[in-house]
């Protein structure tokens, strides 16, 4: 049992660092890379990998048997984390879109896991999410200027509320669906609530040879090969725990921001790297519970 705890946590983590390599990339995109194109590219294109791989290992054929109530609570929380954290980003800049739609996702997911399910979580837990939150605002706020844009706020927290709300509703199919077929059915069914913002939005950088390359990490490795190896973490540990270690996304956009990009972070930007790792350990200790299954 502990072994199948380790292996969920890191399964998590491998896809939180793949989510963290999103932010460099996009530095690499062409200049008419805007970012509701990028994220409407992300979005549609990871689910098509997501799709070809549930095809391939034959788990299409249940996704018309999958419970609506959550698929679509699960659709729909992607799409709007697309929709909520790009706008929030676009009116109160990458810095503070990112901590607050990142950092507050715990709470939510936590508080969620409390009021809908009935898991209260433990101290542990808030430890661990406390010393995370910290170290992250640490880290962004370390790294650049920060200004502050009410609406871009309220924005990002809507973002991790989606974020979390996707967590849990994904949380309850993969009890009894297999893990590729619930990221096929979730992320197919999120596309096409965003298959509109590719009509409006511009995308003639997809036609740069450097706009594809871009395109195709962000769809192959940060959304599907991530969701495939999240997805299977998800089975193994709790939702607020999945998504406490999903702070390590933003370790690893600091990480490669100043080994590939060349970003300098200052001493109070290290102090929150390290309050990161000491939360991730911490929670790395925790156990998982699971969930009584929602209402369909």
């Amino acid at each position: 049992m502990r072994d199948n705890i380790v292996t969920g946590q890191w399964l998590v983590l491998a896809a939180a660092v793949l989510w963290g390599t999103t932010g460099t990339a996009q530095t690499f995109a062409p200049a008419g890379a805007t970012p509701a194109s990028v994220g409407a590219v992300r979005l549609v294109g990871g689910s098509l990998c997501l799709i070809a791989l549930a095809a391939y290992r034959g788990q299409l054929g249940k996704v018309l048997r999958m419970p609506r109530r959550p698929l679509l609570i699960a659709a729909v929380g992607i799409a709007a984390y697309q929709i909520c954290f790009f706008a929030g980003v676009a009116r109160t800049g990458v810095a503070v879109g990112t901590i607050v739609g990142i950092g507050t996702a715990p709470i939510w997911s936590g508080a969620l896991d409390w009021l809908v399910v009935g898991d209260r979580p433990g101290r542990r837990w808030l430890a661990a999410t406390a010393l995370a939150i910290l170290g992250s605002a640490l880290l962004i706020a370390g790294g650049s200027s920060i200004s502050v844009d009410p609406l871009g706020v309220l924005l990002a927290m809507g973002a991790g509320l989606a974020y979390a709300i996707y967590t849990l509703a994904s949380k309850q199919l993969l009890y009894d669906y297999a893990p590729d077929g619930v990221m096929a059915a979730v992320f197919g069914l999120g596309a096409v609530f965003l298959l509109p913002v590719l009509f409006v939005a511009d995308a003639g950088w997809l036609v740069e040879a450097r706009g594809l390359l871009v395109a195709l990490h962000l769809s192959l490795l940060t959304v599907g090969l991530s969701y495939a190896l999240w997805a299977r973490g998800l089975i193994r540990v709790s939702a607020s725990t999945a998504v406490t270690l999903s702070l390590a996304e933003p370790l690893t956009a600091a990480t490669l921001g100043v080994l590939v990009v060349g970003e300098r972070l200052p001493p109070v930007a290290l102090l929150g790297i390290a309050l990161l790792v000491a939360g991730l350990a911490l929670l790395s200790l925790g156990q998982p519970t699971r969930p009584p299954a929602l209402a369909e």
